[in-house]
């Protein structure tokens, strides 16, 4: 259940993020991507603002609700004893010294 929650959170955030730089702005973003000025008239003015407008809020609603859906699955799991570099620094040894090689005696 986890697992497909938070697909689904990254997948709204990504088509979030693409919503958002399609619209137009005055810096220009991704709204003329396509070539030329007829790219901009995907319908009409307004009917692309609008669509592009109910569009974010839409994804922005989802987001939180899968952000909100996450902290509270996650809430009840056990949390770390140590962090990944407390594991990683645990887990590096340093190696022991060479021993002097034994040198078999003859016997008398």
């Amino acid at each position: 259940m986890g697992t497909l929650l938070l697909v689904v959170h990254l997948m709204v955030c990504i088509f979030l993020v693409a919503c958002i730089l399609m619209q137009r702005s005055t810096g220009g973003a991704l709204d003329g991507l396509g070539g030329g000025s007829g790219a901009s008239s995907f319908l009409s003015a307004r009917g692309t603002g609008n669509l592009l407008t109910r569009t974010t809020a839409i994804l922005a609603t989802l987001l939180f609700i899968t952000s909100i859906s996450l902290a509270l699955y996650y809430r009840g799991q056990a949390k770390p004893t140590a962090s990944l570099v407390d594991k990683a620094a645990q887990e590096q040894t340093v190696p022991d010294a060479p021993k002097a090689p034994v040198v078999p005696t003859a016997e008398k």
